[in-house]
């Protein structure tokens, strides 16, 4: 194997990273590249986006929509001889919707989706996409079920069993905790499967789970589960759900003079920008996440000026996986192009698009370094293999652990 940078964009900043045994490609810094036919990536590529952008859960998916846009310009801006077209859709987390905006991206004569953002919407769409064949990435539709089945669907997020082993061998190694509580959505997949998960892999490593408690989507009094997690002394209570519910829970806590450490996953990313949300009761909360927006790497410091930059705040994990599903399509077609004398993607279908980016994603040669992760693969279930990162919150921002 042998790593090549793809690209020096055109500030400098180093962009996605590929390996590949054999020929690799360069993609950048030259503007008026050669023709396809040379080894070289031509042509407009339409590249979906569908997630929340109203709604409850829009945090999420503008988020997203927003990482990937910065992507899709520092991508555009290498070589005018390869260019992207986005077109984000809002499915307001609702897999109706979402199904909706997909066949408006149809209409669109969309070629590949980084899509879409929440579970339940992607289930949805996935089983339409596999039918149509139109290439997914999803950029943090975390649950298994999103790529069981359909060859066609990627993740660049953990998948939920990941999550759920990767927390609890992090507990135990860092020696968290004595005795865990943990306080799970049972109607939704996505805190489902990461307690699961979570609870298989604490057990085999000796973490005494004293207290399992659940609610659901309509819950917002969380006095029960809190109070068990107190009378049976945990002193780390495990939350693998969505930041809303996380900071009532939060708030029930600190009620009761309750202060164990909390511990999350990356739906919990976003719990800062709650509005009217006491930031404080968030001190010291962990979270398992592939992104650090404090981390020294290039790659990282040139995401997060270039995105506090152009909307004002620091990027969430959720910004990042949209930042890195553009950049992983867009290293998967440079590497298809090198390897195969050049590709044109203008006017290709969604199928035959569809063909080439699932050769790449499930060639061994293959891989993406990006915000979230270093060195990234892809195995032919659909799901990623990189390294997480654990964050605590201090002072009102993410710091690395």
């Amino acid at each position: 194997m042998k790593k090549k940078l793809l690209s020096l964009l055109m500030a400098g900043s180093l962009v996605m990273a590929m390996t590949a045994c054999g020929g690799t490609a360069e993609a950048g810094g030259n503007s008026g590249s050669a023709a396809a036919g040379n080894g070289q990536l031509t042509g407009t590529l339409k590249l979906g986006v569908i997630g929340p952008l109203t709604g409850g859960a829009a945090i999420y998916g503008n988020a997203v929509v927003n990482g990937t846009s910065i992507a899709v310009d520092e991508i555009n801006a290498i070589s005018s001889d390869f260019q992207i077209e986005l077109n984000a859709q809002d499915d307001e987390h609702d897999p109706e919707k979402s199904v909706n905006a997909y066949h408006q991206l149809q209409d669109w004569n969309v070629q590949a989706i980084a899509g879409t953002v929440t579970t339940k919407p992607c289930l949805a769409v996935s089983a339409e996409a596999n039918s149509d064949r139109v290439f997914m990435l999803t950029p943090s539709a975390s649950a298994t079920t999103v790529t069981e089945g359909k060859d066609n669907v990627f993740q660049l997020c953990f998948a939920d069993p990941n999550q759920g082993s990767a927390s609890a061998q992090y507990i135990a190694d860092k020696k968290l905790a004595t005795k865990v509580a943990i306080i799970y959505n049972n109607g939704d997949a996505y805190s489902t499967g990461i307690y699961q998960t979570f609870k298989a892999k604490a057990e085999e490593l000796g973490l005494s789970i004293v207290s399992e408690t659940t609610f659901t989507d309509e819950t917002t009094d969380f006095s029960v589960q809190v109070g068990d997690a107190q009378k049976n002394g945990a002193d780390l209570v495990f939350l693998p759900i969505y930041y809303t519910p996380a900071s009532l829970i939060l708030q029930q806590a600190s009620s009761i003079g309750y202060a164990p450490k909390f511990f999350g996953v990356d739906g919990m990313d976003g719990i800062l920008t709650i509005e009217g949300f006491d930031t404080s009761l968030a001190e010291g909360v962990m979270l398992l996440t592939p992104f650090s927006a404090d981390a020294s790497d290039d790659l990282t410091k040139n995401f997060v000026t270039k995105f506090n930059e152009k909307y004002g705040e620091v990027p969430s994990q959720f910004a990042a996986d949209g930042y890195d599903c553009a950049y992983a399509i867009y290293s998967a077609l440079q590497f298809y192009a090198a390897k195969n004398g050049g590709l044109d993607v203008t006017g290709m279908t969604a199928e035959e698009l569809c063909d080439i980016l699932i050769s790449v994603f499930t060639d061994a040669s293959f891989s993406a370094d990006g915000v979230t992760g270093l060195g990234m693969r892809w195995d032919k279930n659909g799901q990623v293999n990189k390294e997480p990162k654990a964050v605590v919150i201090q002072n009102g921002v993410y710091v690395g652990m």
